[in-house]
């Protein structure tokens, strides 16, 4: 049975929005593979270059935003020639199926993957109820 996960389309504000950018790194959507366990949904996201204290990660009702922050990489003793990888913002966002139990999703990181891991809710299970006498 596969898990109701939505990726959310997230939009440049406008002038219109009253929002403006205050920052002038690129925001990225980083690269994302989910598949699912019998117990899991798992996330794999790519954000290279972003460190643990820079990733954020908040849940809000069934929508799970994932944001990392990348610093430009410095090293000493080089000059150099060419980049690719620069500073910039990774940003996500997912709809959640109401199947997910919110309080017990765990996340870590890894070189550069960060990786979410999305318990499945217990089904309700049915039950007797018995009858009290009045």
């Amino acid at each position: 049975m596969a898990q109701e996960l939505k990726t959310t389309e997230r939009r440049a504000p406008s002038k219109l929005d009253g929002g403006e950018r205050t920052q002038s790194r690129p925001v990225l959507v980083p690269r994302t593979d989910i598949y699912e366990t019998e117990d899991n949904v798992v996330l794999l996201v790519d954000m290279p270059g972003v460190a643990s204290e820079g990733v954020d990660i908040t849940l809000e009702k069934r929508t799970l935003a994932i944001c990392g922050y990348a610093t430009a990489q410095h090293h000493e003793n080089y000059r150099q020639i060419y980049a690719e990888y620069g500073a910039g913002n990774y940003e996500r966002v997912f709809t959640l199926s109401d199947d997910i139990d919110r309080d017990s999703i765990e996340a870590s990181q890894k070189n550069g993957v960060l990786r979410l891991v999305l318990p499945k809710a217990a089904p309700a299970k049915a039950r007797k109820i018995q009858l009290k006498m009045a």
